[in-house]
């Protein structure tokens, strides 16, 4: 159930954008993961996604969140569920969005998924980075603008994380040197391309199927960067078609060698994982760092 405190503010906010005739019937408890608290609230102006969380320990967490759905839904590549408000109420932020109700996949879900992530990457900006930090996870994600991409990608995403992890002692001398030998070779293994629009946490769980069977993207950490961010991701944990990649290269050619390249990028979710979960992320991270 939705705390009431933060019920109350919702039925003020959702009577003032909707109408003041409208009624809260009930809030259904839905999996909101490790950081969030999650329902679907019923009104009598139809179903909205509410989550919630600690306003002091996540500062601005929502707020960050809402501006990374709103960068993605302006692309108008793909679904992406309407932003209705993020706010605070006593020791909590929430964020209120459209309720999507899944149902089966429409045929040519995975080439119109492929399609429109190739677009989203054709929006571009004159930077990599973002103009404001904003959260991977339950960790802080630097977007602090680079000219171009190996600085980028060196500097906010690797060197940012081995700091929090050898900070915690997670890491040691000899990884924090492979890294060194690595970023010293970047320059000859990554293509220069011009930013993109990215996703930047494009794993299974973070798309789902709309009401119309469509391709639904949710949960993101955007940023500009380089696209094979995304798509290595997708190759993290599995959950994708082939046909997708194959629809992405049809309408935006990756570069030769992506998937040579996808353990680079992923790097930096994996350190993610090292500094949320430790383990085994750790002997990964070796692995690749080793293996170039």
């Amino acid at each position: 159930m939705i705390p009431e405190h933060i019920q109350h503010k919702i039925h003020k906010i959702l009577s003032s954008k909707y109408s003041n005739e409208l009624r809260i019937f009930t809030s259904v408890p839905l999996g909101g993961g490790d950081i969030n608290s999650a329902a679907r609230l019923e009104t009598s102006h139809g179903s909205f996604f509410v989550k919630w969380n600690s306003a002091s320990r996540y500062p601005a967490m929502f707020e960050k969140e809402a501006r990374g759905l709103q960068l993605l839904a302006e692309s108008n590549t793909l679904k992406i569920p309407e932003v209705v408000l993020a706010d605070e109420a006593g020791p909590h932020s929430f964020l209120i969005l459209e309720y999507l109700e899944s149902a089966a996949k429409e045929i040519g879900f995975w080439e119109n998924l492929g399609t429109g992530l190739a677009k989203l990457h054709q929006c571009t900006a004159e930077y990599f980075g973002l103009d404001e930090d904003n959260y991977i996870g339950s960790l802080s994600q630097s977007n602090a603008k680079k000219d171009n991409w190996i600085d980028f990608f060196i500097e906010e995403r690797i060197s940012y994380m081995l700091k929090i992890a050898r900070d915690y002692s997670m890491v040691d001398s000899s990884l924090l040197k492979a890294a060194d030998r690595l970023f010293n070779r970047l320059g000859e293994i990554m293509p220069e391309e011009p930013s993109s629009l990215l996703h930047g946490d494009l794993w299974s769980g973070n798309y789902m199927v709309g009401n119309r069977g469509e391709a639904c993207l949710i949960d993101p950490a955007v940023y500009y960067g380089h696209r094979e961010m995304d798509l290595a991701m997708t190759k993290l944990f599995g959950g994708f078609s082939d046909l997708m990649y194959e629809a992405y290269h049809e309408e935006y050619p990756l570069e030769k060698g992506w998937e040579q390249r996808v353990e680079i990028c992923n790097l930096y979710p994996l350190l993610v994982h090292v500094n949320l979960f430790g383990g085994g992320y750790v002997h990964q991270v070796e692995g690749i760092l080793n293996r170039f």
